[in-house]
C-alpha cells in the first residue's frame, strides 16, 4: 500500500513543490489549503483537496482521523510586514494553528511524522556572523520569526513530553516556479515581472546586504529526505531535531540582479532606493547537517535556478506555465 502524505499550505508556491515531489515518489497526497494565497492550478494532479483552514475543527479532524504516515505543515502567514503590523494575526495563524494540528496528531494515536517548514534567517538575527549553525543563538526581529520559533519549542516539548516524531526545517529565501512577491524571498518573483515589463529593479538601500537564496525544487527535496530519513536523532533540545536548508552560499541584491540580468538576456537598469528599516544586512546558512543526518544538498545553482525561475514566469504570461 501506498504511503501518505498530508501537505498543508499544498497549494502554495512552496507547498505545491513538495506535494509534486511525493507524488512522483508514488505517495498518496492530501493537500490541506484555504487558498488565501495559494492557487487551485499549482495542485498536484492526482491529489485530494480539501479547501480548509488548519485552525478549525474540521481540519483537525481530518489529521485525527487521516492515519497520515507524514504531515508537511507548510500553510502558514508568510508576510513578515503583515505580521508586524498585526502580530496577533501572525499568532493566529502561524502558533494556534499549528497547535490545532499538533493536539490532532496527538489524538491519533498513529505513527506520523510531522515535518515543519520554519525560517532561517527571519530565526537568527543579525547578531552572528553568517553562515548560521542551527545552534546559533535565536533572536528573531518580527513576529513571524518570533511565531516559527515558538512552534519549534511546542515540536520539541511535543517531542520530549509525548514522543511524537517531529522535525523542524530552517529554510533559507526560498524562490522558483510559481512564487508570490511576498516576503523578502519574493524580491526573485517581483524581479522577474519587472524584467519581462522592461521596467528597472528597485534595490533598497546599497544593495550589498545578503541572503541565502535556495531553489524550490531543493527545498522539496529536504522535505522529503526529512519525512523519510532513519537517521533521525532522538528528540530532546530545541535544535536537535532542527535542520537548516539553505546553500551556504551569501548573495547580495546586487549579484540577485545582476544574474537575473545575465540568465534573461535583458539589459535591465537598477534603481536604488532607501535602505528599509529593520533589514537584516547579511543572512546565509550552514548546512552541513542536513548533508550528515538526511543526506541531502542543494543541487540547483543560482544561475540555473533564475533562469528556470524567468521562464517560467514567462511562460507563465503567454499561457504555457504549468
Amino acid at each position: 500500500m501506498a504511503k501518505t502524505v498530508l501537505v498543508t499550505g499544498g497549494a502554495g508556491f512552496i507547498g505545491s513543490h513538495v506535494a509534486d515531489r511525493f507524488s512522483a515518489e508514488g505517495w498518496q497526497v492530501t493537500v490541506l489549503d484555504n487558498l488565501s494565497s495559494g492557487r487551485e492550478e499549482n495542485l498536484t494532479p492526482g491529489a485530494r483537496f480539501v479547501r480548509d483552514d488548519i485552525t478549525t475543527p474540521e481540519a483537525a479532524t481530518l489529521v485525527r482521523e487521516g492515519g497520515f504516515d507524514v504531515i508537511c505543515h507548510l500553510a502558514a502567514q508568510i508576510d513578515v510586514r503583515r505580521s508586524v503590523l498585526d502580530p496577533v494575526y501572525d499568532a493566529t495563524r502561524n502558533i494556534l494553528g499549528t497547535l490545532n494540528i499538533m493536539q490532532a496528531v496527538q489524538a491519533s494515536g498513529h505513527d506520523t511524522r510531522v515535518v515543519f517548514s520554519s525560517t532561517g534567517g527571519a530565526l537568527y538575527g543579525d547578531f552572528d556572523p553568517p553562515p548560521s549553525a542551527e545552534t546559533f543563538s535565536k533572536d528573531p526581529e518580527s513576529p513571524y520569526g518570533i511565531a516559527k520559533l515558538s512552534v519549534e519549542y511546542y515540536l520539541a516539548y511535543y517531542g520530549r513530553v509525548h514522543k511524537l516524531d517531529t522535525v523542524a526545517l530552517r529554510y533559507g529565501n526560498v524562490y522558483g516556479p510559481r512564487q508570490d512577491p511576498h516576503g523578502e524571498a519574493g524580491v526573485v518573483a517581483i524581479f522577474c515581472n519587472r524584467v519581462l515589463d522592461g521596467r528597472a529593479l528597485t534595490v533598497f538601500g546599497d544593495g550589498t546586504q545578503t541572503r541565502d537564496y535556495v531553489y524550490a525544487g531543493d527545498v522539496a527535496d529536504a522535505n522529503f529526505a526529512a519525512a523519510t530519513s532513519s537517521a533521525l536523532p532522538a528528540p530532546g533540545r530545541l535544535d536537535a531535531r532542527a535542520f537548516n536548508i539553505g546553500t551556504g552560499i551569501e548573495t547580495s541584491v546586487n549579484t540577485l540582479a545582476t544574474t537575473l540580468s545575465d540568465v534573461s538576456g535583458a539589459t535591465t537598469p537598477i534603481d536604488y532606493a532607501p535602505a528599509r528599516a529593520g533589514e537584516l544586512a547579511r543572512s546565509a546558512l550552514e548546512t552541513s547537517k542536513a548533508k550528515q543526518v538526511l543526506g541531502w544538498t542543494p543541487t540547483v545553482s543560482l544561475a540555473d535556478g533564475l533562469r528556470n525561475t524567468f521562464r517560467y514566469f514567462a511562460d507563465f504570461r503567454s499561457g504555457a506555465a504549468t
